[in-house]
């Protein structure tokens, strides 16, 4: 590459023509605009666009501005609550649809409602409950018309897992309960607050990858306790491990009663042989719905009439002294107030928060996803952070009514979709439906035999397990797969935190390594064009000679600035070893920063190193396409100005790879005129 000194003769020259080399690339007939470098933006102007973009970025109150002071108010009220912006415009024509949804969606709510409290070791009643007064406050403050507000199955489970390390609802049921009140409370306060303080961001923490791998991971282990209600059986673990419930299932296979006279208990043939029954009649039900759509409705009631034939068959044989458990008395009347019921003691209050912080970042994660899947079908908007206000005061006014943590299920929601909903109004008649059962009907579910809540359970679970899912992230993503398979088989194998705690872990870390690990690439011409690309990509892209062209692809950070001062100056190694064996010397490297959304003090420091580096050996950098936020980091630095020089700044790829050969070309002619 020559000496030291003839190097450093030959910068200066570069840098001495490379004004008149700007000013032949513009008179070629290219574009001769350049990078404007005194763009500057008032440190309060640029803290509030940062804070705009990360936390509102739908910006909701652009337009209300230009409004009077009324109707500025009337609509950020609108905003807030999104029934004034429907309920005004609301006719027969749209209730006949909601009407008919909501009744669907109510018919389904019930055996819901009482098979996941019983999986939560909740009185049913509770299940009932908590499709009273929730789906009320949503159709207010709720902004999808499609989402079906209740109870999950895998929110119920991870509650309960979660609680029972405190007490357990057969030591103390009151306390039980009370922790679940007070979860409840504490999971509305969480999502209000994240729905306030626009801090959404949190659950996208939650890939849908780990949310794959969870529910699936969950769905596999409520099936497997099903056992208890399938079998008849009296007693069972609490724990929700695989191995755990295997175990449970075969050492109560005989049980004892320790009472006078001495009884013993075994798997209940009555209880297997109804629930296959009840089971091929369910999954008959989900197959004529896949064969013929517009028949949603019978396998959507289909769980309801599972309720009323079990119900009528246990009540006629007495199935409850004949092998088939029964639910039991549920009393009659609306949700009584349980704001007196919250315990705030300190000895409940690290469960009670821990539950209730879990479950309500599981609860948002699957109503968010389920309300905007939908609404895309009909080409609608959803607002995330309203949702989590609306679930976040459905569940505060949930806890003070003897509710447990509600949000938007997928099958319930996707039965209001199908039922032809127009608005959240379909909430609020299934709301009215329950409220009828509540005050007349509910004594008449105590027949209703557990092997059938068991059934109903087992047939919505087995759609949570997305094999065809798995199999379509192996092939497309192996990562996202590992992270799909943590989750899955941390659930299934040891408890549903350590499941849902090590795929987040593993999220992030890759996430973190994208960061600290960006992707840099070389980019090459493709012949008879003047794009440029990635040399790996397309191997037809040629690399210009005597001129090394990296491409930038992420924010320069204190993370990644080691690595990348590394990467480039391996690159530059790699190219100049590649110019001498055909004998040239490599001049330029010109950095494509277009990429480069912002770049810190150690990034700017970055760059200096490498330019010292490379001006030692006698090579020049050029800079291309910086974004605002990155030019106003290198000019307040001194990089620009001081360091590089202004002239070295290019707008684009091929101003800057005509301004190095144009420079090239003259140091040459130089040369050739002084020797």
């Amino acid at each position: 590459m020559g000496t030291e000194a003839s190097s450093d003769d030959g910068h200066h020259r570069l840098r001495a023509s490379s004004a008149s080399s700007r000013h032949l690339h513009g008179v070629g007939g290219a574009s001769a605009a350049e990078v404007n470098l005194s763009a500057r933006r008032p440190f309060a102007e640029k803290l509030w666009s940062e804070l705009a973009e990360t936390f509102f970025p739908d910006d909701p109150f652009r337009g209300f501005g230009a409004l009077p002071p009324a109707r500025r108010a009337w609509s950020a009220l609108k905003y807030f609550v999104p029934a004034l912006d429907w309920a005004p415009r609301y006719g027969l024509a749209k209730f006949k649809y909601d009407l008919l949804a909501g009744i669907t969606i109510a018919s389904l709510a019930i055996p819901q409602g009482i098979s996941y409290a019983r999986l939560a070791n909740l009185p049913p009643i509770i299940g009932l409950y908590s499709s009273f007064v929730p789906p009320l406050l949503y159709a207010v403050f709720g902004s999808s018309n499609n989402l079906a507000v209740g109870t999950v199955a895998a929110a119920s489970l991870l509650l309960a897992s979660i609680i029972e390390t405190e007490v357990t609802a057969d030591e103390n049921p009151q306390l039980y309960m009370q922790l679940f009140y007070t979860a409840a409370f504490f999971t509305g306060l969480f999502q209000t607050a994240l729905g306030v303080f626009r801090l959404g961001l949190i659950v996208d923490f939650l890939s849908r990858s780990t949310i794959t791998g969870f529910m699936g991971g969950t769905a596999m282990i409520i099936i497997l306790q099903q056992f208890k209600g399938l079998l008849g059986m009296k007693h069972f673990t609490t724990k929700t491990d695989i191995i755990s419930v295997l175990h449970s299932t075969y050492h109560y296979r005989h049980e004892v009663q320790c009472e006078l006279p001495v009884q013993f208990h075994h798997w209940k043939w009555q209880s297997a042989v109804l629930g296959i029954c009840f089971l091929l009649f369910l999954l008959s039900s989900k197959h004529l719905r896949k064969k013929l759509p517009k028949l949603f409705w019978v396998s959507a009631i289909a769980p309801f009439m599972v309720v009323v034939i079990g119900g009528v068959f246990a009540f006629l044989v007495k199935g409850d002294e004949h092998g088939i458990p029964i639910v039991g008395d549920l009393k009659k009347g609306l949700n009584p107030l349980s704001i007196s019921q919250l315990t705030f003691q300190s000895r409940h209050m690290k469960t009670a928060v821990k539950a209730g912080l879990l479950s309500g970042i599981l609860a948002l994660a699957e109503g968010i996803a389920v309300g905007r899947s939908l609404a895309m079908v009909k080409n609608e908007q959803i607002d995330g952070n309203k949702e989590m206000i609306a679930f976040g005061i459905m569940n505060i006014a949930g806890s003070f009514t003897s509710c447990y943590l509600t949000t938007g299920p997928f099958s319930k929601s996707a039965v209001n979709f199908h039922a032809g909903c127009k608005t959240p109004m379909s909430n609020v008649v299934m709301s009215v439906c329950i409220m009828l059962v509540l005050l007349f009907l509910a004594p008449l579910f105590k027949y209703t035999p557990l092997v059938a809540l068991s059934s109903i359970i087992v047939v919505a679970m087995i759609g949570l397990i997305k094999v065809k899912e798995f199999c379509h992230l192996y092939k497309v993503d192996k990562f996202d797969f590992c992270i799909c398979m943590v989750a899955f088989l941390g659930v299934v194998f040891f408890t549903m935190v350590t499941g849902l705690s090590a795929s987040v872990g593993l999220s992030v870390v890759r996430a973190l390594l994208y960061v600290a690990r960006p992707t840099t690439c070389k980019l090459g011409n493709i012949a008879g064009s003047e794009t440029f690309r990635d040399v790996k990509q397309y191997p037809q892209a040629k690399s210009i000679p005597g001129i090394l062209l990296l491409q930038l692809g992420s924010p320069i950070y204190f993370i990644n600035a080691g690595y990348l001062r590394e990467r480039i100056l391996r690159w530059v190694e790699d190219e100049d070893s590649l110019c001498k064996s055909i004998g040239h010397d490599l001049q330029y490297v010109i950095l494509d920063l277009g990429g480069v959304t912002s770049v810190d003090n150690s990034g700017v420091g970055m760059l200096l190193e490498v330019h010292k580096s490379l001006e030692r050996r006698g090579i020049t950098i050029a800079l291309t396409n910086p974004r605002l936020e990155v030019t106003e980091k290198l000019v307040l630095s001194g990089y620009v100005r001081d360091i590089l020089g202004d002239e070295w700044v290019f707008l684009t790829v091929k101003d800057a790879i005509t301004a190095c050969r144009y420079a090239l070309q003259m140091s040459r002619s130089k040369g050739e005129d002084e020797v």
